[in-house]
């Protein structure tokens, strides 16, 4: 690795990572690393040990990086290599002196979508947005739209979109109170928006469950060196998640995003702050709507002035939109086989891509490359193409396999990282702040029903009391009418009870006064008449004339 010293007056290094048949070395300036660049090729043909090779040379100038391990073997970067004939065979065709290269281990933090397997890789739903949801989601334009609404409703309200929960409950209340904001942002379909559920609930079957939360990665971590002035290699175990192409290709971009939105611009450095390696690219742009397209070139554009350079990894240029691949300076093409028409085109225009060397016809070599072998073309140091070389990968320094688990463990734990990202937290946010609410109004709608229940119940109470009290007031009433009508009935007996007895004392008395009056009348008539007519029948005649007019009197008086 040369130190030299570019047009421009600036220190840069010359990195050196494969030699051509004449014995000449390939190298890439450290300057022109975030030009970008891809490195092709069909499957077994050395795409990884390229990838390693330029990670190794990259950490070892001090430049951090990130790649994906979609195969599960880039973790031996780790520990040292190990001998064996094949590297031994290609160090030396190489020219590669002992003081070049030495078996070694390189810092590597692993990072995966669980604390079991890696360092947890989280971002939020918040953080991820809209636009890159609605991929990862699967959705139709009209979907996209509504998650964008959504999205609005939820910042309007103060709603914290962290966790997937977060976003399955708020596409609900959304969905309960669409005629409510469809006043406000157009027809919201409640079709679609169950349809989201669904595709929500399906993503964390799929991972996002784990991947969706707090706390969030902070990109800046990834700007790191070890003690010894390594960059830190940061490794995304991503073989479990490739069963989910779309999670593992946005989330990527994501991370992407997230370095073009929060890196200042720097211009162009005597080496990049940061490289990031893209496996499997050609899953970043299938089937990638318009906005997301136009999204990925623009960062892939202006991100070099950040201090970033991104390399795809892929079978062929072809996967890459042309506006992307324009951008990609460095180039690192294996082996292509074509069985098909499509497939000889591929090559054609892959070799196409190229600045022709008049040695060699690179469509014709392209075909025969072995492993390990590549045409190559790196930027030069006034920024042009260099002429294509064919030619052979250094051997990587570090072991070539996968590292066993136990050391995957150690290398884990050993991080502080792991402590910073190790244990999820999950914090007030939509899900709890609605899930509150709607327990609130439960009760409210409990309180109000146990209220009407009970006004109900107060007036069947009252209805009922009522009718009792109608009741007890008829039944007085009708006592009291057999209370009067006995009274009724006992003063008439009385009444002839009293007339009786009045007859009767009118009679006794009738009867004495009678008996009185004769016996007055008598005495008196008799002592008229013994005067009148002589003792013996005046006495008589006057007694009963006497006692006959004292009785007639009586009964002018009193009555028969």
């Amino acid at each position: 690795m040369a130190l030299l010293i570019s047009q421009k007056g600036e220190p840069m290094s010359k990195i050196d990572f494969a030699i051509n048949e004449e014995g000449k070395r390939i190298s890439i300036l450290s300057d022109k690393i975030n030009r970008h660049g891809f490195i092709a090729g069909a499957t077994g043909t050395g795409k990884t040990v390229s990838l390693k090779v330029l990670a190794e040379k990259f950490s070892s100038l001090g430049i951090p990086v990130f790649l994906s391990d979609v195969k599960g073997d880039l973790s031996g970067l780790l520990k040292p290599g190990e001998a064996s004939e094949g590297i031994e065979k290609r160090r030396e065709e190489c020219k590669l002196t002992e003081e070049e290269f030495r078996y070694q281990g390189f810092p590597v933090e692993l990072f995966a979508l669980s604390k079991e397997e890696g360092i947890p890789l989280r971002c939020t739903i918040s953080e991820m947005g809209p636009l890159l949801l609605s991929r990862v989601l699967n959705c139709t334009d009209v979907q996209s739209d509504i998650l964008r609404v959504v999205f609005r409703i939820a910042d309007e309200e103060g709603l914290l979109l962290i966790d997937t929960k977060d976003l399955r409950s708020v596409l609900q209340y959304v969905a309960e109170n669409s005629k409510e904001y469809s006043a406000s942002f157009g027809n919201l379909p409640t079709q679609s928006l169950n349809s989201l559920i669904r595709s929500v609930v399906a993503l964390e079957e799929a991972g996002g469950k784990e991947f969706f939360g707090e706390p969030a990665l902070d990109v800046k971590d990834f700007f790191r060196q070890n003690e010894k002035g390594q960059g830190i290699i940061h490794i995304f175990k991503a073989k479990r998640i490739m069963g989910e192409p779309k999670l593992y290709s946005t989330f990527l971009l994501y991370l992407l995003s997230e370095l073009y939105e929060l890196l200042p611009e720097v211009g162009d450095l005597e080496k990049p702050r940061f490289v990031f390696f893209f496996d499997e690219a050609h899953l970043l742009f299938d089937d990638a709507p318009k906005a997301l397209l136009e999204k990925l070139n623009q960062i892939t554009r202006l991100i070099r002035s950040k201090g970033v350079g991104i390399y795809y990894i892929t079978q062929s240029p072809s996967d890459i939109p042309d506006a992307i691949l324009a951008q990609c300076g460095n180039k690192i093409q294996h082996g292509l086989r074509a069985y098909t028409p499509a497939e000889r085109k591929k090559i054609r225009a892959a070799a196409d891509s190229f600045r022709e060397n008049p040695a060699f016809s690179s469509e014709e070599v392209l075909e025969n490359l072995g492993t390990g072998e590549a045409l190559i073309s790196c930027l030069q140091e006034d920024g042009s193409p260099a002429i294509v070389e064919k030619a052979k990968i250094f051997p990587p320094q570090s072991y070539l396999g996968e590292a066993s688990p136990e050391e995957q463990d150690r290398a884990i734990k050993a991080s502080s990282l792991y402590i910073r990202y190790g244990e999820a937290v999950d914090r007030d946010s939509a899900y709890e702040f609605l899930h509150r609410k709607g327990k609130e109004e439960q009760e409210r709608f409990q309180k109000e029903l146990e209220g009407k229940e009970a006004e109900k119940n107060r007036l069947l109470q009252e209805k009922a009391e009522e009718k009792e009290r109608a009741k007890q007031e008829k039944e007085e009433e009708r006592v009291q009418r057999l209370k009067e009508k006995e009274e009724e009935k006992e003063r008439l007996r009385q009444e002839r009870e009293l007339e009786k007895e009045k007859s009767k004392q009118k009679t006794v008395m009738k009867s004495v006064g009678r008996s009185v009056s004769g016996s007055i009348g008598r005495e008196i008539g008799s002592g008229i008449g013994k005067s009148v007519f002589g003792k013996g029948l005046g006495r008589r005649l006057g007694g009963n004339i006497g006692a006959a007019f004292g009785r007639g009197i009586l009964e002018t008086l009193f009555g028969k």
